[in-house]
């Protein structure tokens, strides 16, 4: 063999060598100014994978933006956004690729700040391990504690506890022993069984690529040792096959694929699956890439499956294995963090989800929300950002689902808020409160259509918002007299009504706000059930519990009907007196007061109070159902 073909020889040893080295995901976390930027940049540097530009801009930043009175500052290796070089903090998560010769390696540095606790869920849902720096002259602070749970939450089992700053606590080994004392007990409690304590420097580089001689008394690895080394084999749950459906593949007649990532399990041609929630069975026709048909399939790889039979499956479908399949469900016990400005209110909609799959979402029931501190449970009625509970979910279409801890990817989910489209909560499923095949919809012989037919009508649902004192009430009772003149069946819902009897119950916070429009909405709804024109007058003063009510209507069935009073000339009628009461505070929570009111955007019907009188509005009313 030549020299030449020796070095090409070697040289493809070596890149074959590198593609099949393991692949660890990590993140740096903890409080602020703990040091997880710097340590993520003196890791880079002392591991060589540093290009010498990189090395120059990063001591000409350190001169104009550093932290370190001129010397380099390594945090501005991953500190890239402005506002984070400005302020000295992380505020986004910097994901970050390097290798050495035995692993390659993805990190995620994590913000510390409370604020940012979103971001670092976010880095955290991917990781196999967890880096917690502690600063070792403050120890456990309460974003330690918060950031420990929430990587207990999203399944990570391996945490190596970074004791930092360990030079300005002359490397004392009783500071570290009282610190992983500390956290070992808080590690118990939260079910993290293995933990790795280190002491080092990150600034320094003490314990960070080798031991350091400045802490003889410490025996274990250095940083980058155990990063090399720790297993990170994850223990299997699912072993049977599943693939949530990402996209349906046809780009011609001829040919009708699932596309999708395969989470646990193998699949091969000939092996027979059923596609859930809708409980088909096939058999699988081929194993389709873009490299050509494959013999099989294993956990990890993105393919395309064929069925032998023409089964329905769409995105956000389960294919899974015949013999072992998951569970199907509509209702969960659900670990949730939520990420919103806006507090969660149990029984507020919101879209979840799950794999490719999103359905209508809300939670019935905080059981409790957990003290990050004690991990104490605490009874709650709302959640507030960054507050982790233990809630109740209900869906409003079944899902296939396993426990977080057995399969991230059926496990994990995300609420979004309907009217903005923002993430609001992450969350892991426990268990299923019940089967979804449990529970079914009785036939019955008459329907909607046979009890509307024989009052001569098309059931409605006439929703009527607006401030109290607005005149909802007036306008609602003058359009159910002028209906009943016409010979229409009509029943009207009014507020204060309810709450002598159905909603007595309920109080005025903005949870039990929620909960009194569900109610009267689910009631409005078996009404028009029963052929009725139904006219509901509520304040409703939150768009998202308008929407949620609207939304169990078919189209054209729900009117939304506003009322449209000004603050000042409701305050002047102030029939009941109770703006009054609210204006010296005798009244809590009261809507335009000290409680929002949000004015629809787009209702089927805007009555204007100060360019007619109720009378005339009510004609307006009738006029738009078209029952003349």
């Amino acid at each position: 063999m030549s020299l030449h073909e020796n070095a090409s020889a070697q040289v493809a040893a070596y890149l074959q060598q590198h593609e099949t080295k393991g692949l660890l995901r990590f993140i740096t976390c903890g409080s602020v100014d703990d040091g997880k930027s710097t340590l993520i940049g003196r890791l880079l540097h002392d591991t060589k994978l540093l290009l010498d530009d990189q090395v120059s801009a990063l001591e000409a930043d350190s001169r104009k933006h550093g932290t370190q009175n001129g010397e380099i500052d390594f945090a501005l290796l991953v500190d890239g956004l402005a506002a984070e070089r400005e302020q000295g903090i992380t505020i986004d998560v910097a994901y970050r690729f390097f290798g050495t010769e035995k692993r390659k390696f993805i990190v995620a540095d994590c913000p510390g700040h409370e604020q940012y606790t979103r971001n670092m869920a976010t880095g955290a849902s991917t990781a196999d391990l967890a880096v917690v720096l502690v600063d070792a002259r403050k120890g456990l602070l309460t974003q330690t504690r918060r950031h420990s749970y929430i990587v207990s939450l999203l399944g990570i089992r391996r945490v190596l506890l970074a004791v930092n700053k360990m030079d300005l606590v002359d490397f004392d080994q009783g500071v570290f022993d009282a610190i992983v004392a500390d956290y070992r007990e808080l590690a118990t409690q939260l079910g993290i069984d293995q933990v790795e304590c280190i002491p080092l420097s990150a600034l320094r580089g003490d314990n960070m690529i080798e031991r350091s001689p400045a802490m003889p008394w410490y025996r274990g690895p250095a940083l980058l040792e155990h990063l090399e080394t720790v297993d990170i084999v994850r223990v299997a749950g699912d072993v049977d096959f599943r693939m949530p459906v990402q996209w349906v593949c046809r780009p011609n007649q001829d040919f009708r694929g699932f596309a999708g990532t395969v989470v646990a399990g193998a699949v091969a041609p000939g092996d027979e699956v059923v596609v859930l929630p809708a409980g088909r069975r096939s058999r699988i026709a081929r194993v389709v890439t873009a490299d050509g048909d494959m013999p099989a399939a294993s956990a990890g790889q993105a393919v395309t499956l064929t069925l032998a039979d023409e089964v329905d499956a769409s995105r956000g479908d389960v294919i899974a294995s015949v013999s072992n399949p998951p569970e199907v469900a509509d209702q969960f016990a659900a670990h949730l963090l939520w990420m919103g400005d806006e507090r969660l209110l149990p029984g507020r909609p919101y879209l979840l989800k799950i794999g490719a799959r999103t359905v209508g979402a809300s939670v019935t029931e905080i059981k409790h929300k957990i003290d990050v501190n004690t991990q104490e449970p605490l009874a709650a009625k709302h959640l507030d950002l960054n507050e982790v509970a233990y809630c109740n979910l209900h869906l409003d279409q079944p899902v296939a689902f396993a426990s977080y801890a057995e399969n991230r990817a059926l496990g994990g989910f995300i609420l979004i808020d309907r009217q903005t489209n923002a993430t609001v909560a992450a969350g892991t499923l426990d268990f299923a409160l019940r089967r979804a095949g449990n529970i079914h919809w009785q036939h019955l012989d008459v329907d909607k259509a046979t009890r509307a037919a024989i009052k001569h009508q098309h059931p409605r649902c006439l929703w009527f918002t607006g401030l109290s004192g607005a005149g909802k009430s007036t306008i609602a009772n003058l359009v159910e007299k002028k209906l009943l003149a016409m010979g229409r069946h009509t029943y009207l819902l009014d507020g204060d009504n309810v709450r002598h009897g159905l909603n007595k119950d309920l109080g005025f916070t903005d949870e039990d706000r929620v909960e009194n429009i569900r109610r009267v909405a689910e009631v409005a709804r078996l009404m028009t059930d029963a052929g009725l024109v139904v006219l509901v007058s509520f304040i409703s003063p939150f768009r998202a519990e308008r929407e949620m009510a609207r939304a169990l209507f078919p189209a054209g069935e729900f009117l939304e009907v506003h009322v449209d009073t000004s603050l000042a000339e409701a305050e002047r009628r102030d029939v009941k007196g109770l703006y009054a009461k609210a204006r010296r505070g005798e009244l809590r929570n009261f809507t335009g007061i000290d409680s929002p009111y949000e004015a629809p955007e787009s209702p089927e019907l805007h009555l204007d109070t100060a360019i007619a009188d109720p009378a005339a509005l009510a004609d307006q009313v009738v006029r738009a159902l078209g029952l003349e």
